[in-house]
């Protein structure tokens, strides 16, 4: 067997890169090909079902990097709740790379995008609600006040995202994420 040119790992990196680019519907597998230094016949022997496989590979692979990455650490109890937050925050502002990167949820939530992946993306975002709801309860924050705040922080990270590219001001950014330091550290 003929070793691999691109490796995996590569290989999903620059499938992020170009589903957080251009969006589901609008990546072309020649843009794939061209990302990936891969030709289409090796796309399809490695994703048999196209570029929808290959868009449900990347959101396994986010889910897996910031189940790792963020949630776990936001879930260390050998860490103080402070620091779990500050560590936290800090591979959000590293996942999103200060605040140029797109959300993946958002680049293929879009039309067609949203009805192949809804699962997906509900999942997922219903798991930032549930660690950050965690979060606020290791803080003292009574439960019901503890959802409403990991909502209000979802809405804070994606809407600032928005606001980045939108404003080209990556201050946004890194203001949402000090305020949501002092919101749950003050609280």
């Amino acid at each position: 067997m003929r070793p691999q040119k691109v490796l995996d790992i590569d290989m999903i990196t620059k499938l992020t890169e170009v589903f957080r680019e251009r969006g589901y519907e609008g990546t072309s597998l020649a843009e794939i090909a061209k990302a990936t230094g891969l030709k289409k016949a090796s796309l399809y022997h490695r994703f048999p079902n196209g570029k929808q496989e290959m868009a449900e590979a990347v959101l396994s692979h986010v889910d897996e990097w910031v189940e790792t990455h963020i949630f776990k650490v936001l879930l260390d109890e050998n860490q103080t709740p402070e620091e779990r937050l500050v560590a936290g925050l800090d591979s959000i502002r590293n996942f999103y790379n200060n605040g140029e990167q797109v959300c993946v949820f958002r680049a293929l939530s879009m039309k067609s995008g949203l009805e192949l992946f809804q699962t997906q993306i509900e999942n997922g975002m219903k798991r930032w609600i549930e660690v950050f709801e965690i979060v606020g309860k290791t803080f003292q924050i009574s439960s019901s006040k503890a959802r409403e705040e990991a909502i209000q922080t979802l809405v804070e990270i994606q809407g600032s995202l928005i606001l980045v590219k939108g404003l080209s001001d990556l201050k946004i950014f890194e203001n949402t994420l000090q305020k949501i330091k002092n919101r749950y550290i003050t609280t």
